[in-house]
């Protein structure tokens, strides 16, 4: 008797498992070879900015290179030009000397005196971005502090209340909010917060991005928390623990893992946002831990620097680009680390 069967050969089978093998590799690497040519590109164009000054010195006006006088890494800046109090003077001639001279002027009178507009490439960048950091660190967990309530117990609503008409309220509120673009927010964070109080503020810049927090840490905390098997809920509910303390000591450690992952998501979204934190906090040259005045930000440093006519801080916008990725890698690398040592003690 022979048995007759729709398989086919163990070779065919075998050509197929690594055609799909094959594929699979394709498909990862063309999901992690982006991120790698992005981080070296940035790192090689904005690489010979970094050095200590970068880091440890706030902003400073560019000086033409073969200047002798630079700026005083102490001297307060004013927030709206980036300029030392005392450089009116200074800025004035640098603007002579970097205008060409008027029609009908003569050009050996003005010769010894005037950079010729088209060379900008001699004019040096200073300081570095120290309040860019200080301004990203303290606004975006700030947000974070303001979105991890809320979005946790959302998720934490919508995961065991599923089925009732306020969980689909927030649930479609919620679908709607993370797909807002970035600028609406910063819009509505300015008419909310910026106009009533007639001031720009840190604060504003981290009530802003809370908006585009929530969305991401709601539904990470409900996804996660559905995958923890009914089983555990039914044995802690058959030792007769109440269903908010099995939810709280049980249920909610048990998917702690994908929760920070969804938090880490939501920081490194805030920590990039740049369209909300031009409407909000305006920007700052001097370093400032007051979360009720204007601040810097990375992001918004990186447009600033980005739009200058000088290509010295033009490069420094990829500097500012770099800094502000190797933070939320590192902040992704030192989580990880944490959440894997928390899941090998469990």
């Amino acid at each position: 008797m022979s048995l007759t069967t729709n398989m086919t050969t163990y070779g065919q089978r075998r050509m197929v498992d690594r055609t799909l093998r094959g594929c699979t590799v394709v498909a990862t690497a063309c999901a992690i070879v982006p991120l790698v040519l992005i981080i070296g590109y940035v790192l090689v164009i904005g690489g010979s900015s970094l050095n200590l000054a970068f880091f440890t010195q706030t902003y400073m006006p560019p000086v033409p290179a073969d200047t002798t006088e630079t700026t005083d890494p102490g001297a307060a800046l004013d927030p709206a030009t980036g300029l030392p109090a005392d450089f009116a003077g200074a800025a004035t001639s640098d603007a002579t000397l970097l205008t060409p001279p008027a029609d009908g002027a003569d050009p050996a009178a003005t010769s010894e005196a005037t950079v010729p507009s088209n060379d900008l490439s001699q004019i040096q960048a200073q300081g570095g971005v120290l309040h860019g950091i200080v301004g990203t660190l303290m606004i975006t967990l700030t947000g974070l502090l303001f979105a991890l309530p809320i979005g946790l117990m959302a998720g934490i609503f919508l995961a065991e209340y599923p089925n009732n008409s306020v969980a689909t309220v927030i649930r479609f509120c919620s679908d709607v909010l993370s797909g807002a673009p970035s600028i609406v927010i910063g819009v509505v964070g300015y008419t909310l917060i910026v106009q009533p109080t007639h001031t720009y503020a840190g604060l504003a810049g981290a009530v802003a991005i809370t908006f585009l927090m929530v969305p991401t840490i709601t539904r990470t905390t409900e996804e996660m928390l559905k995958l923890v098997p009914h089983t555990v809920r039914e044995a802690t509910l058959a030792l007769g623990a109440p269903k908010w303390y099995s939810t709280l000591t049980v249920v909610v450690p048990t998917a702690l893992t994908g929760i920070v992952t969804g938090t880490l998501l939501a920081f490194a979204r805030g920590a990039g946002e740049t369209a909300p934190l031009l409407l909000t906090i305006q920007g700052n040259s001097n370093l400032s831990f007051d979360l009720f005045a204007p601040m810097a930000a990375l992001p918004l440093l990186t447009y600033k620097y980005s739009e200058s006519p000088f290509p010295a801080e033009n490069q420094l916008a990829w500097g500012t680009a770099f800094v502000l990725m190797l933070l939320v890698l590192s902040v992704n690398l030192m989580v990880r680390l944490v959440t894997a040592r928390m899941k090998g003690k469990s």
